[in-house]
């Protein structure tokens, strides 16, 4: 069988994991045909970080980030390989010259085309890692840069893929020697090959791409939890597992908020209706949550998606006219530019409520931008709580003792925003 998994950064966060994957994949009965893997466990936000200080001219931030990050993965690799990783060592080192030689050329450019030249090393390394340690264990490996496979336009941080240019180039791709192909999530490049990024966590969008143009028979997404729940086991106390769902339904629950899949990574695999497997990394052969095209499932538990640090905008118009097509067409482009998914929308004569999530260096901005043309009103620390399938007995047992300050529904999904100092804590879902 044709596959493609994927292993998210918890499941390489160190050296004892990286060993567990390459038993993992050595075990497992059905070796994939490629295998896309994460920047290492907070690597993302590591190198995010590191941007950061860097474009703010805090050279002896940006050196200490970048010694740091250098240190903590030639560690993983002297773990590794003992006395035998001065080769790796030497190709890891090579790629963190690169990243420092990229900082000094964008570090005065635009920020986000600098972001996608930095924060793509976070799979490169983790990747020419992993695939060197499985080609000690005995598991031939071929590691392919991405960005040679994954074309997309120069939308830097959120590229759109070229989906012809993709599939004509990974269905060039050799598939008859026996190697195991290993690439990197999240990142690709324009058709000149400047670096792009699919969006944060796009690593699973990268696995559906690879999965779509290589006609897989199935994508199976390893992750840190055993499945998909109804909600998050975390925070929930008698949150259950879901055993299947269709496409169209899970696409719901990430647009919602779900953050077990990328919202995009559906869409490929419903049009060719490849089956999509979420299970744990830990126990690869637990059933784990099922995803095709069948809906007979779903609906047959309600679903709580809790988002919290949200922030709740209220726009109303300054010359006290309608909130109109136009109006709202302004607005949620603006949302398109900064980057910035509203996780509600409600919409009235003379009013747009969106509740967003409030990432301070995209949202400040899209708020000084809203002033400008429209009286603002602005509640942060909130929390979004979305369910879908539920009743209104169920609704109401969950808002209790909490105040409500918007909601909306329809009828198979209801949102209410509250204060999130109400939120913290565990919760239960009412029997």
């Amino acid at each position: 069988m044709t596959q493609v998994f994927k292993f998210g950064g918890a499941s390489i966060r160190g050296a004892d994991a990286i060993r567990h994957l390459g038993r993992l994949l050595a075990d497992f009965p059905e070796r994939p045909l490629a295998v896309v893997i994460s920047a290492m466990g907070q690597t993302t936000d590591a190198l995010e970080a590191l941007l950061g200080g860097g474009r703010a001219g805090e050279a002896s931030d940006y050196r200490n980030r970048l010694a740091t990050l250098r240190r903590d993965h030639l560690d993983v690799v002297d773990a590794l390989f003992g006395s035998e990783a001065a080769p790796v060592s030497r190709r890891v080192e090579a790629l963190f010259d690169e990243l420092d030689a990229l900082h000094r050329t964008h570090a005065n450019g635009e920020r986000p085309l600098h972001y996608d030249q930095t924060v793509c090393f976070g799979e490169l390394l983790s990747t020419t890692i992993v695939s060197a340690w499985l080609e000690a264990s005995g598991i031939a490996t071929r590691w392919q840069d991405a960005r040679e496979l994954v074309v997309t336009d120069a939308c830097h941080q959120a590229a759109n893929v070229d989906w012809a240019a993709t599939t004509e180039r990974l269905q060039r791709l050799r598939r008859d020697d026996g190697r195991l192909l290993v690439t990197q999530g999240f990142i690709a490049s324009t058709p000149d090959g400047v670096t792009t990024t699919l969006g944060r966590e796009g690593s699973d969008y990268s696995a559906a791409i690879l999965a779509h143009c290589l006609d897989a028979e199935r994508l199976t997404l390893c992750k840190d939890v055993p499945g998909l729940f109804n909600a998050d086991p975390r925070r929930f106390d008698n949150a259950v597992q879901l055993d299947h769902l269709s496409y169209a339904e899970a696409i719901e629950l990430a647009w919602h908020g779900a953050k077990v899949i990328h919202p995009k990574a559906l869409a490929p695999l419903q049009r060719k209706a490849i089956p999509l497997t979420l299970r744990s990394f830990t126990q690869p052969r637990a059933p784990g949550t099922a995803i095709d095209a069948d809906t007979r499932h779903d609906g047959e538990i309600p679903v709580l998606i809790l988002r919290e640090g949200q922030t709740l905008l209220e726009l109303r118009p300054r010359d006290f006219a309608f909130m109109d097509e136009a109006r709202q067409h302004h607005i949620l482009g603006g949302l398109v530019e900064a980057g910035l998914h509203a996780g509600m929308i409600d919409a009235g004569a003379m009013r747009l409520s969106l509740c967003l999530d409030g990432h301070p260096d995209y949202l400040e901005p899209l708020v000084a931008a809203f002033r400008a043309d429209y009286r603002v009103t602005r509640r942060d620390d909130l929390a979004l709580l979305t369910v879908r399938h539920g009743d209104a007995a169920l609704l109401e047992a969950l808002s209790e003792g909490r105040e409500c300050l918007a909601e909306r529904g329809n009828a198979d999904t209801a949102q209410r925003v509250f204060p999130g100092t109400r939120c913290r804590g565990r919760w239960r879902i009412p029997n």
